[in-house]
């Protein structure tokens, strides 16, 4: 039975306030009218429940999940009864205690995209609006479709960005852990070996056991600097300032700019194309673009679109005005589609287009990390083995 915290004021000016276990607000109501009060406001206490600071719904959650209901309801299944089978199929519990919320809210008669709407960091503006849309028009799977198809695309995106990266990075950190490694346990046993047979040492030599010896001394001292980098590091890309600088770093690194360009500007092109095929206004359109990008210079650009268009300019003439993020082609493309009445058509096209293109540059940018791990490892390892053969070899040099 849920609690709710409730206010309420009798006629003479009285007040009351508290917590009380009902199975509704109108129950609640009812009995504040028997003692003489009526009911100003009442809010449901939810239960809290308790998550790991790293659980996130992570876009394939939710494509599940908007795939899955769009099924349910397409079957006849009620709204409700969808978000049931929903809840129990859910595994991560943050999902399904909000999966659970939406659920009741709708039961108290609530809309579905209001129920959305009030969890605004796991189910964005374009969901909410999408959603709104269907009620509106009586064609909530349809919209659910559209939704679907929209995720299913994003998550395909970003699975191939992320491909690209993982195998690089995830390298490069175990060369780096089992460099550390060998630095903190086998150095000092070498350089104790050196030290016995009293060995005349090499700078590289030299320089390797520096290391291990300044690893093994300020080990604590140097992974609490790393993790106060870290600490620093995600504060200050909170920050206006870090959000800008580290947004300009991505547009200017060699490549890497490449794929950060086309990946927004696909983004764009499939969300504002969404939004505009279920008429939503065009300066609302292009904010709720704004608030799913990353980078701080897509974002500003579109809000300012945004204020413009309200001015009554068009869009492909203010966009010209950011021709260090909108290729001409794609401005000329929007300039033909607001003169065609097909924008959206047109920005489904491009969408498609910008994906394929990052596509190329992911299996380009694969196929030149490849070989120069190959090499940086191949360096990194002789370095290490010769550092530490070449004394031995003295050494034997020596004897003879």
């Amino acid at each position: 039975m849920p609690k709710y915290n409730y206010f309420a004021k009798s006629l003479d000016g009285r007040e009351k306030s508290g917590i009380v276990e009902v199975e509704s607000i109108e129950e609640l109501n009812n009995l504040l009218k028997k003692e003489g009060y009526f009911l100003v406001d009442a809010k449901e206490i939810r239960k809290r429940e308790f998550y790991f600071p790293w659980t996130r719904i992570s876009l394939k959650d939710k494509l599940f999940f908007i795939r899955n209901l769009k099924v349910m309801i397409s079957a006849g299944l009620s709204l409700t009864k969808a978000l049931d089978t929903l809840f129990s199929q859910t595994k991560n519990k943050k999902f399904k205690t909000i999966i659970s919320n939406i659920k009741k809210d709708i039961e108290k008669g609530e809309s579905f995209s209001l129920a959305l709407a009030k969890f605004p960091k796991v189910f964005p503006e374009i969901f909410v609006n999408m959603i709104k849309a269907g009620e509106e028009t009586g064609n909530l799977e349809k919209s659910l479709e559209t939704l679907g198809n929209f995720l299913e695309k994003e998550y395909e995106m970003r699975s191939k960005i992320i491909g690209a990266l993982v195998y690089p990075a995830f390298v490069i950190c175990v060369m780096i852990a089992i460099g550390i490694l060998m630095l903190v346990f086998v150095v000092p046993k070498l350089n104790s070996l050196f030290a016995d047979l009293n060995v005349p040492l090499p700078k590289t030599t030299r320089f390797v056991i520096f290391l291990g010896n300044f690893f093994l001394k300020n080990s604590i001292f140097i992974i609490l600097g790393l993790f106060l980098f870290f600490l620093f590091f995600s504060y200050f890309l909170k920050k206006e300032s870090g959000k800008k600088a580290w947004s300009l770093f991505l547009l200017k690194f060699p490549f890497i700019s490449s794929i950060v360009k086309n990946s927004n500007l696909a983004s764009i092109s499939r969300t504002f194309g969404h939004l505009h095929s279920v008429a939503i206004p065009l300066p609302q359109s292009l904010q709720i673009t704004a608030n799913i990008l990353g980078n701080f210079y897509y974002k500003n650009s579109l809000m300012v679109a945004s204020e413009r268009i309200k001015k009554g300019e068009k869009l492909s003439e203010i966009l010209k005005n950011f021709g260090n993020l909108y290729p001409p082609v794609f401005v000329e493309m929007i300039a033909v589609g607001e003169e065609t009445g097909e924008t959206s058509s047109i920005l489904e096209k491009m969408a498609d287009f910008y994906t394929q293109e990052i596509e190329k540059l992911t299996k380009t940018l694969s196929s030149i990390l490849e070989p120069l791990i190959i090499v940086f490892i191949g360096i990194f390892v002789g370095f290490f083995v010769i550092s530490m053969i070449q004394p031995l070899y003295s050494l034997l040099e020596g004897v003879k």
